[in-house]
């Protein structure tokens, strides 16, 4: 049977068989196989490229199990829309949802109420609060975080010098978590100081905006981080239409192999860090097909694992994440 991913808001209703009450365990063992499982993708928005590269990721893993049909859903950084999809997904009776939320808390009931259904539900990168979730799967952001800044505060501003962060939406789990180690990490550089934050919701455009008065309002700016790729260009393109950009470093997270990712900014001298960040997308699918069509129980929490990329090694990374050298 021919695999079939569907891209789509959700407007009609897929007539599927819903899982019995109880719990994940219970149901995968007892479950008999199917010839078609359908996942529920809820992603929190499109407008980042990093998300995108998830979507596409998820998409060409359930290629590979042709009794597989993924529906996706964006809800373009609005929670009630979101909130709506995965109820959308629950009354489908999809076989399982995997989801990003946009922020913890208003999505929270959301999940937790698929979960209690009899749903399974895996998260990628962002939690909610509490644990009526089948598993989170993402890299450690507190560790991302701190990593960037000891980078910072040993390599980049080892003398000291005047920091700006560019944070993303504010309830978000992995840009509460990120800030928190940036902020662990600087610490051991009494030099380091945070003159001025705020948050462009993960958006390069809106960075831009942002940075634009921070530079405005800082002269003495020697460091901007932001806590994703795309809001450190628009970092970057703010300095630089101010004529700074030549004394200001600029680092970023995600680490995208693609022509407009963040291992090519290193390249290209516009980052002077990021780390590569992995989606998750993979993994899902392959969690989805261990629970659902194997029985097996998955662990809470899988950890994925992040690198750091540099202008040392950044050409070397982009060749090993598939991306495209700057000859082709």
């Amino acid at each position: 049977m021919k695999k079939r991913i569907i891209s789509v808001l959700l407007t009609t209703a897929v007539v599927v068989s819903g899982l019995a009450a109880g719990t994940v365990t219970a149901q995968a063992e007892e479950k008999e196989k199917k010839d078609k499982y359908v996942i529920g993708m809820s992603q929190c928005n499109l407008g980042e490229p990093w998300r995108v590269a998830m979507n596409d990721q998820i998409a060409r893993a359930a290629e590979k199990y042709p009794e597989f049909e993924v529906v996706f859903a964006d809800a373009a950084q609005d929670n009630s829309k979101q909130i709506a999809d995965i109820e959308n997904f629950v009354q489908m009776g999809v076989d399982l949802i995997i989801t990003s939320p946009n922020e913890a808390t208003p999505l929270t009931n959301a999940v937790s109420a698929a979960y209690d259904a009899g749903i399974p539900v895996i998260l990628l990168d962002r939690k909610i609060d509490g644990d009526k979730y089948t598993q989170f799967i993402g890299a450690d952001n507190v560790d991302m975080g701190r990593i960037a800044g000891e980078y910072i505060a040993d390599t980049l501003l080892p003398d000291g010098g005047k920091i700006c962060e560019i944070k993303g939406l504010e309830g978000t789990s992995g840009g509460i978590d990120r800030d928190k180690g940036f902020r662990e990490g600087i610490e051991k550089n009494d030099k380091l100081e945070i003159v001025s934050v705020n948050n462009a919701d993960w958006l390069r455009e809106k960075a831009i905006t942002v940075a634009e008065e921070m530079l405005q309002t800082n002269d003495e700016i020697d460091l901007f981080i932001a806590l994703n790729d795309p809001m450190a260009e628009g970092a970057y393109i703010a300095a630089k239409n101010a004529g700074r950009e030549g004394d200001i470093k600029f680092i970023g997270f995600d680490g995208l192999p693609t022509p407009d990712g963040g291992i090519r900014s290193v390249m290209d001298g516009r980052l002077s860090m990021t780390q590569v960040y992995p989606t998750g997308g993979a993994e899902a699918i392959e969690s989805a097909h261990q629970l659902l069509v194997e029985g097996k129980e998955l662990e809470k929490t899988l950890t994925l694992t992040s690198e750091i990329v540099t202008p040392d090694n950044a050409e070397e990374l982009l060749e090993k994440y598939g991306g495209a050298s700057s000859e082709e």
